[in-house]
């Protein structure tokens, strides 16, 4: 039996999210339905190694949120 998948969001990762609490609410809620029934790894796209290489490098750029 395959291990049940938790959605763990980052401290501050919605800070910047532009729409009213029941917007988050209800995208949030649309996140962990995607995970429950399978569809979000389902439609999932690997990262190529670059394309991980660019991000991680564009993460660190950044720096911690404040």
């Amino acid at each position: 039996m395959s291990e049940k998948l938790k959605v763990v969001f980052a401290p501050g990762c919605f800070d910047d999210f532009e729409g009213t609490p029941e917007e988050l609410a209800a995208m949030i809620a649309d996140i962990h339905q995607m995970v429950e029934d399978g569809t979000l790894m389902q439609n999932a796209t690997p990262l190529s190694e670059e394309d991980e290489a660019q991000l991680i490098r564009a993460l660190e750029a950044k720096g911690p949120r404040q």
